[in-house]
């Protein structure tokens, strides 16, 4: 029995190397699936990263952040921080923000709005503003 665990011992440490060796590489390999809506939100931060630097390097925006009193390099550090998320949301921010304002339609709304109380008063008899309207 000695003489056997005496000649099997050279054979079961090679064994055991061998086993080591070929094995230890491949533990690195199993690695996690990735999802496809997760490379797509990966592409998208990308895209959304390049519109915002895209914009914040515009002259007029850089003349209003200076305006503001904002420095550009540490708006452009803060951006380069931001989230996936974070960034998606803000670049959406941009994109759906008015230009500008929308002051026409505040004003023609804003006409419409007094000529209808003022037709509304005049029919009921309180003012007497336009002339087409019969008591």
């Amino acid at each position: 029995m000695k003489s056997i665990r005496r000649m099997a011992k050279p054979g079961s440490l090679f064994l055991a190397i061998l086993m080591i060796t070929i094995f230890t590489p491949y533990q690195v390999v199993f690695a996690k699936l990735i999802s496809t809506e997760a490379v797509i939100e990966s592409g998208k931060a990308h895209e959304a990263r390049m519109y915002v630097n895209t914009v914040l390097a515009r002259e007029d925006v850089t003349a209003a952040l200076i305006s503001q009193g904002i420095d550009i390099s540490e708006a452009k550090a803060r951006i380069n921080s931001l989230t996936e998320s974070e960034i998606v949301g803000l670049a959406d921010q941009i994109e759906n923000a008015p230009a500008g304002g929308n002051a026409v339609a505040v004003i023609v709304g804003a006409a419409v709005l007094i000529f209808i109380v003022l037709l509304i008063t005049d029919i009921l008899g309180l003012t007497n503003i336009f002339p087409f309207v019969k008591k």
